[in-house]
């Protein structure tokens, strides 16, 4: 029963991190899962999966009430990026654990330095027209898809900062968008998981639980905030998550 409570403050921390940033809680839960929890690679991302998938649903409801999200914007996104995550997620399960972990620490250092790349360059001021759609929206979601696929974070966090700067949406419209990517993907992720015995129902179920009851404060926060303080957490985020994960490595 303490474990339960446990896992399930957790869950609720990483649902308002999720509802922040758009990610669904999966990109903080993996290395704390691996380092706290002692769990290999492939389990701690396929545990997460288990509270991210209910999480993104929820949050993508969210911002879909306070910032409309457009269907032609995100069909294309989320049907690469479901079709790319499930052949990202088969590779996945197959690789060395070890292996796995140096290469999502890699994909977190990668991630950081082009997000603080973009906090100390000059972007064209966010519009609220998107600056190219098909097929370069598939082509972001087949991306995406394929490293959230293969590294179990739904690709939001790939979508986001391209969408920024590239194709230049505001970071509320981005994080809409990269959850309506994420929530078919991550769904075939889990699924992929579940199938090779890479998930831990008995962590990942009181993680969802607790991640449902939190994370639409993390939205409700996400657009009270101004645009260069989001997006200047985001980055500190990931920053914090790749170093968490180094020391375990």
């Amino acid at each position: 029963m303490i474990e339960f409570m446990l896992y399930l403050v957790f869950g609720a921390a990483l649902g308002t991190l999720g509802g922040l940033f758009g990610i669904g809680g999966g990109l903080v839960a993996i290395p704390l899962l691996g380092v706290w929890f002692g769990l290999d690679q492939q389990i701690a991302q396929g545990t997460a999966l288990v509270m991210v998938v209910p999480n993104v649903m929820l949050a993508l409801w969210r911002y879909h009430q306070r910032n409309r999200i457009e269907l032609r914007h995100a069909l294309p996104l989320a049907s690469m990026g479901f079709c790319f995550a499930w052949i990202g997620s088969i590779w996945a399960v197959g690789i060395d654990a070890q292996t796995m972990r140096l290469g999502f620490v890699a994909f977190l250092i990668a991630l950081s330095a082009y997000n603080l790349m973009r906090m100390f360059t000059t972007n064209a001021p966010a519009s609220s027209q998107m600056r190219y759609s098909w097929p370069w929206l598939g082509v972001l979601g087949a991306a995406s898809g394929t490293m959230g696929g293969l590294f179990g974070v739904g690709g939001a966090v790939v979508a986001t900062p391209v969408l920024t700067s590239l194709f230049g949406t505001t970071q509320v419209v981005a994080q809409g968008l990269a959850l309506a990517l994420a929530l078919p993907s991550t769904g075939v992720t889990l699924a992929t998981y579940a199938v090779h015995h890479q998930v831990h129902w008995a962590i990942g179920v009181p993680l969802a639980v607790g991640g449902l009851m939190s994370i639409s404060w993390g939205v409700r926060i996400a657009h009270a905030l101004p645009e260069r303080l989001l997006r200047g957490l985001f980055c500190g985020f990931l920053v914090v998550c790749a170093v968490m994960l180094a020391f375990k490595v």
